[in-house]
C-alpha cells in the first residue's frame, strides 16, 4: 500500500545534510522520527535533497537483502533471455523460470520498489507545489526530475506485471497513484496506465533542461531517453524516433567511444553513459551490484554468470565487445565454457542504466518500421563500424534487416538491462535456449511467464 509520510529523516540525509533550511532544524540535535513538510520544502536545497533521498532508493533492498534496486530488476530480465547462463544462486530461479510465486520475492520485490519510489515522488510532488519558498523556475527543475522519475517507475511496472502493449490480453494493469494516499486504489486499464507513463515523461520532458548535477540526476535528455523506450514499446515509431535522436544530440560520433568498452562498465563518467546509479565507498549496495558482482570472475564475488556459445558465435575476433574467454578451461559445450570481462566488480563501481548506443539502435529501429531502411542501415552500422573497424557495412533489407537491428542490440546490451527480453515481449515473440544452456527452454510468443503474477500481499491489502 502506499504511504502518506514525509519520510525519516535518514531519508533526506542519506546524501548529506539539508542546506539552508530554517535553524531549527539544523540547530537542534533532538532525533526527530519525521521532518515537517514546511522545512523539507522550506528551500530549494531542502527539496534537492528530499529528491537525493528518493534517488538512492534506487539501490534500496526491501527483502533481507534477497534483491536490491532497479538493477536487481534488469538483471532478473537479462537472465531470462537466450543469452546468459546462470548458476543456481540470486537470479538462479529467474533463469530457470521460476519466480511465478505471489508469494515469491520477484514479485514482492519488483512490486514494492516502484510504487515506493511513487510513493515518495507524490510526496515529493505534492511539498514542491504547495511550497512558498521555492521560485516558479526551481520548482519546474524539481517537478521535472519527480514526473519523470514516477513515469519511469510506472513503466517497469507496466513491463513486469501487464501484458505487451500490442498484445491483445487486455489483463489488468496496476493501480495509479498521482497523490500520497493511504487507500489501495483500482486496478487500472492498459489504455490508462500507459496514459499515465506517457503525460508524466511529455510533461517532465517539456519541464526540463540540460543541467544536472551528475550522470544519477534526471535533465531533458533522460526524460528523453525515457520517452525513447516507452515509444519503442508501443510501436509509436515517429515518437521513439524522436526522442531517441534528441536524447543523444543526433551526433553519434560524439556520444560514442569504443575504448569504453573494454574498461569494466564501472563509471558513469565514461562517454557513452547517459543515465546511471552511482557508488561510492560509503555508499555501496556491496554484492548486491548486479551486474558487476555476477558477471566479473576474477575479483572476489559471485562468479554466478556464465554466456551461451550460441550468442558467443555472433561476435567477430575484431570487435571490441568481444571480451569472452574459457576462464575456467572447461571442454566445449559445458555451460561454464564461456564468461565474459565486460564488467569490473569492485564496492565503487557505478552501475549503467541508459547509455547512448541503445538510443541509436532505438533510433534505427524505428527508422525501419518507418520504412527509411537507408537510415536505419546507417545508424546500425554507426554501432557496428564502431565497435569493429572490420565489419562490413550492413547490405540485407525486410524483415533481415530489423533482425540484423535486434541483434545488434543483444550484442551491445547484454548483461545490462534485459534487451532480448525486453525485445521478446514487445514485440510478441518468443524466446528459444539453444547451445550450452544449463537449463534450456522454449517460451512462446505471449507466454504468461512474460508477466510476473500480482504479490499476495497487494492482493490481500484489498481484502
Amino acid at each position: 500500500m502506499i504511504k502518506t509520510i514525509i519520510k525519516s529523516i535518514a531519508l533526506v540525509l542519506l546524501v548529506g545534510t539539508v542546506a539552508s533550511c530554517s535553524s531549527d532544524f539544523l540547530d537542534d540535535p533532538k532525533p526527530k522520527d519525521s521532518i515537517s513538510p514546511e522545512i523539507v520544502f522550506g528551500s530549494k536545497e531542502g527539496a534537492n535533497s528530499f529528491l537525493s533521498g528518493i534517488l538512492r532508493l534506487q539501490r534500496m533492498s526491501l527483502i533481507n537483502d534477497e534483491a536490491s534496486g532497479l538493477h536487481s530488476i534488469l538483471f532478473a530480465r537479462s537472465v531470462k533471455g537466450a543469452d546468459l547462463i546462470q548458476k543456481q544462486i540470486w537470479f538462479g530461479a529467474d533463469y530457470d523460470y521460476l519466480v511465478y510465486l505471489s508469494t515469491g520475492t520477484r514479485s514482492k520485490f519488483s512490486w514494492r520498489l516502484p510504487y515506493k519510489i511513487i510513493d515518495q515522488v507524490n510526496n515529493f510532488i505534492v511539498g514542491v507545489e504547495e511550497s512558498t519558498k521555492i521560485e516558479k523556475a526551481d520548482k519546474e527543475e524539481l517537478l521535472g526530475q519527480a514526473l519523470a522519475l514516477r513515469g519511469y517507475y510506472y513503466f517497469q511496472l507496466a513491463i513486469e506485471f501487464g501484458d505487451a502493449y500490442a498484445s491483445n490480453q487486455n489483463i489488468p494493469f496496476p493501480p495509479i497513484y498521482t497523490k500520497p494516499t493511504s487507500t489501495p486504489n483500482k486496478f487500472s486499464t492498459k489504455e490508462e496506465f500507459f496514459n499515465r507513463i506517457v503525460t508524466d515523461l511529455e510533461e517532465a520532458s517539456s519541464l526540463l533542461g540540460d543541467k544536472r548535477a551528475n550522470k544519477s540526476y534526471i535533465n531533458k535528455s533522460v526524460a528523453q531517453a525515457f520517452l525513447a523506450q516507452v515509444y519503442q514499446y508501443m510501436g509509436k515509431w515517429d515518437l521513439a524516433r524522436k526522442n531517441a535522436n534528441e536524447a543523444y544530440g543526433g551526433n553519434i560520433l560524439k556520444v560514442l567511444n569504443a575504448e569504453d568498452y573494454t574498461k569494466g562498465f564501472d563509471s558513469m563518467g565514461a562517454t557513452e553513459w547517459l543515465w546511471a546509479l552511482p557508488q561510492s565507498a560509503d555508499q555501496t549496495v556491496y554484492y548486491r551490484s548486479h551486474p558487476h558482482a555476477m558477471m566479473d570472475h576474477v575479483a572476489v564475488a559471485y562468479h554466478g554468470t556464465f554466456i551461451n556459445d550460441d550468442f558467443v558465435k555472433h561476435f567477430s575476433k575484431t570487435d571490441v565487445r568481444n571480451l569472452f574467454s574459457n576462464f575456467y578451461e572447461k571442454p566445449n559445450g559445458d555451460w561454464q565454457q564461456y564468461v565474459t570481462s565486460k564488467f569490473k566488480f569492485t564496492f565503487e563501481a557505478d552501475l549503467p542504466v541508459i547509455r547512448y548506443p541503445e538510443l541509436v539502435l532505438i533510433e534505427a529501429e524505428s527508422a525501419y518500421h518507418l520504412g527509411n531502411e537507408a537510415k536505419a542501415k546507417e545508424l546500425v552500422d554507426a554501432i557496428r563500424l564502431n565497435r569493429d573497424s572490420q565489419a562490413k557495412v550492413t547490405v540485407v533489407g525486410g524483415s533481415a534487416l530489423l533482425e540484423t537491428i535486434l541483434l545488434e542490440r543483444r550484442k551491445e546490451l547484454y548483461g545490462e538491462c534485459g534487451v532480448e527480453w525486453f525485445d521478446a515481449k514487445r514485440l510478441l515473440r518468443g524466446i528459444t535456449r539453444t547451445g550450452n544452456h544449463r537449463t534450456l527452454i522454449s517460451l512462446p510468443a505471449q507466454d504468461k511467464r512474460f508477466q510476473l503474477v500480482l504479490p499476495q500481499e497487494e492482493l490481500d491489502a484489498r481484502k
